[in-house]
């Protein structure tokens, strides 16, 4: 178990592998609870799920793009309960 030291200042600096083991960048936030026994539980902020961290998600990931007929099929897919089905490109 990795040991921290208390700076006089009263903090604490995480090594880079707890970091890495969190999937923390340098600027991201984390989320600390306080627990019962003088514990606290540390973890990575996740945002609020938003449209607009949806939008874009995916860009660069392929050079196929989705037509509206694609995306009508998806969706009629989805309500059907046939989440399996993929969709394929004309």
């Amino acid at each position: 178990m990795p040991t921290l030291t208390v700076t006089s200042k009263g903090q604490v600096t995480l090594r880079k592998e707890l970091l890495g083991h969190l999937g923390v960048s340098p600027g991201q936030r984390v989320d600390v609870e306080v627990l019962p026994g003088g514990r606290i539980q540390i973890q990575a902020e996740r945002p609020p799920g938003t449209i607009e961290a949806f939008i874009g998600l995916l860009a660069g990931q392929t050079d196929r793009t989705a037509t509206l007929e694609d995306l009508d099929a998806a969706a009629a897919e989805g309500w059907a309960g046939d989440c399996a089905g993929t969709v394929q490109a004309p």
